[in-house]
């Protein structure tokens, strides 16, 4: 089945160190987007990068945590994208989030029961 249709993404940019309750802010993200039944959400993890604070996060030889750059990237309807991002604010202590318009050109759920 191919689906078409206009839909936002959200691009998440933060540490790999970042915390929420105590896990990794990336999976509690994830988990968040599961639970609200958004269309899609990945993490990636980024060689180097910096932010705001323009301290250049990149891997260390000798160091266990490098707080490597983390993207997550949501797609979505509009309306779920809205009801992400109060979640999101409530999570992210510091960060960027992104938001662009997006085609999609095919989005197929695993048993054919959801799609955009």
């Amino acid at each position: 089945m191919k689906l078409q249709g206009h839909a936002k993404m959200l691009r998440i940019h933060f540490g790999e160190d970042d915390k929420w309750e105590g896990r990794p802010l990336y999976e509690a993200i994830v988990e968040r987007c599961r639970q609200l039944d958004i269309a899609g959400a990945t993490v990636f993890r980024g060689i180097e990068g910096y932010g705001a604070s323009t301290l250049i996060h990149r891997p260390h030889t000798f160091r266990f945590s490098s707080d490597s750059p983390i993207l997550v990237q949501v797609i979505d309807t509009e309306e779920k994208i809205q009801k992400l991002i109060p979640v999101l604010d409530s999570m992210i202590s510091e960060g960027l989030i992104a938001m662009s318009d997006v085609e999609v050109i095919k989005y197929v759920h695993q048993n054919g029961e959801r799609a955009m």
